[in-house]
């Protein structure tokens, strides 16, 4: 399973509640597209910690790493290259 199928199904399950799967674009915004909200960012952060065995940075947790799928499988690939 490669990461942009990992986070949406995560999502999918447990911020969206979701037994059909993640329906958005990969490039969607998480905020402005009302996918997640702030405390969900929370959950991503603990998510991406816990499953990819990152260390996240308070000063990494901006829009550009965590406002959709496809920028936040590319922090976790920036931030752990074996998964590039």
């Amino acid at each position: 399973m490669n990461v942009e199928a990992i986070i949406r199904a995560y999502i999918a399950e447990n911020i969206l509640f979701s037994g059909n799967g993640y329906p958005y674009r990969d490039d969607a915004s998480f905020l402005d597209g009302g996918i997640i909200d702030s405390a969900n960012v929370m959950e991503l952060v603990m998510f991406v910690e816990e499953k990819f065995g990152l260390s996240v940075e308070d000063t990494d947790i901006v829009p550009d790493n965590f406002d959709s799928v496809r920028l936040l499988a590319a922090y976790v690939r920036r931030k752990q290259p074996i998964l590039a």
